[in-house]
C-alpha cells in the first residue's frame, strides 16, 4: 500500500518508465532505450500478431514510421501506440557485444 497525492492505493508504487529513444533493426526488431538508461530488444512483429489494432505493423513500411512521442512509441502518425510499461515488460534484455 502507498499514498500518492493524498490518495491511498493498494499494491506497490512502481516508478514511471518512459521510452527515450528507439532504433529499428532488421526483421521487425527494435532497440528501445528507456528512461532508466536500460536498452532492451522489442519484437514489433510479435506485437503485430496480437490483434487487428496492431496488424498494420506486419508491414515494414508501417514499422518505419515509429517515433517517440511524450515518452511512448507510436506508429502511423499516432494511429497506433503502446504504453512504455508494456514495451518494457514484453522486451528482452540486450547486451551489446563488442568485437575487436
Amino acid at each position: 500500500m502507498y499514498i500518492k497525492d493524498g490518495i491511498c492505493y493498494a499494491g506497490e508504487l512502481t516508478p514511471t518508465i518512459e521510452v527515450s529513444d528507439i532504433k529499428l533493426l532488421d526483421s521487425g526488431m527494435m532497440l528501445v532505450t528507456f528512461s532508466t538508461g536500460e536498452i532492451r530488444l522489442f519484437d514489433v512483429c510479435a506485437l503485430a500478431s496480437r490483434g487487428a489494432a496492431f496488424a498494420p505493423l506486419t508491414d515494414i513500411e508501417n514499422q518505419k514510421t515509429a517515433k517517440v512521442t511524450f515518452g511512448f512509441v507510436s506508429w502511423m502518425d499516432g494511429r497506433i501506440d503502446i504504453a512504455p510499461e508494456t514495451m518494457y515488460l514484453e522486451s528482452y534484455k540486450y547486451s551489446q557485444i563488442i568485437t575487436a
